[in-house]
């Protein structure tokens, strides 16, 4: 005999529908917010005020489009549910006060060294290398991508201010590089799921 398919999903399947559905959208909103961040930081090292502000411009809607993508009406569910391991949020908490210690760690070390040129090139490296395990913890695999590129621009970064390149050229390419690839990453979470 053959079973009748159910006209709406069991209990659990739609809770883990939504909450699929939420931490997309919320994932997108938190990577939208902090490439607009970079890109004004990128913006800031620009030595033409005019490219400056063409940047800041760009960022603005840019930004409002990856979350625009993430809300809006009749967008095809996720094509597969997130399979999240045991404690995830009080994980994903412990990564986010380790990422924000080290960055504060690397902003004093660099003032305090008066290499304040490194602060964007290790705070990205900071940034990608917590990406890493928040790709296990919010099973979004593309997080590996997204760290890996950060820290490329991190190393790039790094590479420039080696060769004696100006802090503010520093900030535009790390802060540049870093916002395009959360922007990327947003919108990829945001359309793919």
């Amino acid at each position: 005999m053959i079973q009748p398919t159910p006209a709406t999903p069991a209990a659990p399947d739609a809770e883990c529908a939504a909450l699929t559905r939420t931490l997309r959208r919320r994932g997108t909103v938190v990577l939208s917010v902090f490439a607009l961040v970079w890109a004004f930081a990128g913006a800031s090292g620009l030595t033409s005020g005019g490219a400056a502000l063409a940047v800041e411009i760009i960022a603005v809607p840019v930004t409002a489009l990856a979350v625009f993508l993430a809300y809006r009406e009749g967008a095809a569910p996720s094509p597969r549910m997130v399979d999240l391991p045991r404690n995830w949020a009080r994980s994903v908490g412990i990564v986010n006060v380790v990422e924000l210690a080290a960055i504060f760690a690397v902003i004093a070390a660099s003032n305090a060294s008066g290499r304040p040129s490194f602060i964007p090139p290790a705070i990205a490296l900071v940034v990608g290398l917590h990406f890493i395990p928040l790709a296990r913890l919010y099973d979004q695999w593309q997080y590996k991508g997204t760290a890996a590129l950060l820290s490329a621009a991190a190393v790039v970064g790094f590479a420039l201010v080696g060769a004696g390149l100006s802090d503010g050229s520093v900030r535009a390419v790390v802060g540049l590089a870093s916002a395009v690839t959360l922007w990327a990453s947003a919108c990829h979470v945001a359309v793919r799921g």
